[in-house]
């Protein structure tokens, strides 16, 4: 794919979404079903939005996001090459993002040739660390692995504070049997931090390296710092989960949620505990309070993780009811469909 179909060429760089047009209601409609994972009522909204002649290039953004969600990446792809189509001619953010949206599908579809296209198209026009370690993990996905670190070199000098987005270089480049590698980086930002590194990021590198105990020590005192930060009391409990200490675990995931009663990942992490445990029946109450908190981020693994836990439970009919419906959501989970078969078999 040309980068021409990528990006329209133009005089100017648009920093606004001005250039697209409005949004409209039934546009709208869609969006907000994308944020609380209805993917096929969204898909039917931007039905309506094309038939009302709202703006179309954000209707085949939208589809794509929707059809991105369904794991459905061929529709995705065509999708977020109709909006760039449609463009104006003027470069505005939202050409970023779709070509972001775009890489995704490509991902999915394993086309990484046009994945890595894709990044460096964004690269080429705007510097952006995020772009850099993204085109780095599809170039381990085709094996290129010094280019790969080239990438993830250039995104941490432009980002050195962005422990996440470390953490998650560690992660690529440990999957892809570069662990090694990928802890120098961890290793690199203990080393870099100093005074600003916080007692959290300090924790969560440590669980990164597998120093479980030195983590709980540093996650302990971001926990007594700010008991309100689901995610100290989630590493913490992680860390003492990966050393075999499933009910030390589970009391940080319980003190928490006696103070936050609203988190879903604790909420799923506490029933994952449970289930290691081998508490199903405690494990589907917290899956379920999780759901009651409304927070649509979570729901697709904790729908996920209730169906686990009906199975444990030998409630397989009440499971395989639970899988038609997730399937409907998610058709092309590949996880889920493999689960679907040994339900059937049951």
């Amino acid at each position: 794919m040309k980068k021409s179909v990528l990006f329209t060429l133009a005089a100017a760089l648009c920093l606004a979404l001005t250039g697209c047009g409005g949004v409209n209601s039934k546009t709208e409609e869609g969006m907000q079903q994308i944020s609380a994972l209805q993917y096929s009522d969204a898909l039917a909204s931007f039905d309506e939005a094309r038939e009302a002649g709202e703006n179309l290039r954000l209707i085949e953004r939208g589809r794509g996001i929707a059809y991105l969600g369904q794991t459905d990446y061929e529709n995705a792809r065509d999708a977020f090459l109709e909006s760039l189509r449609l463009s104006d001619g003027l470069l505005a953010d939202v050409d970023f993002d779709i070509n972001f949206y775009l890489a995704d599908a490509y991902i999915g579809l394993g086309e990484f040739e046009n994945a890595e296209e894709a990044y460096t198209s964004i690269i080429d026009l705007r510097d952006d660390p995020t772009a850099y370690y993204l085109r780095g993990k599809v170039r381990l996905k085709k094996e290129a692995y010094t280019l790969a670190v080239d990438d993830f070199d250039k995104a941490v000098s432009m980002a050195p504070g962005d422990i996440e987005m470390i953490i998650s270089i560690y992660g690529a480049l440990s999957e892809s049997g570069y662990r090694q590698a990928g802890e120098e980086y961890l290793r690199a930002a203990l080393e870099n931090g100093g005074k600003n590194l916080t007692a959290k990021n300090e924790g969560k590198i440590y669980y990164y390296l597998g120093e479980y105990q030195t983590a709980a020590v540093s996650l302990e005192e971001a926990r007594s710092a700010d008991g309100s930060d689901a995610e100290s009391s989630l590493y913490l409990g992680k860390a003492y989960e990966a050393v075999g200490e499933y009910n030390y675990a589970s009391n940080v995931y319980e003190s928490y949620l006696a103070r936050n009663p609203k988190s879903a990942p604790v909420y799923n992490q506490l029933a994952l505990c449970e289930m290691a445990m081998g508490d199903y029946e405690g494990a589907l109450e917290n899956i379920q309070a999780g759901m009651q908190t409304g927070d649509a981020g979570c729901m697709k693994s904790l729908s996920f993780n209730e169906i686990v836990a009906y199975e444990y439970l030998g409630e397989f009919k009440k499971a395989q009811a639970l899988m038609s419906a997730y399937l409907t959501g998610y058709p092309n989970d590949e996880e889920a469909l493999r689960e679907q078969a040994f339900l059937m078999t049951r």
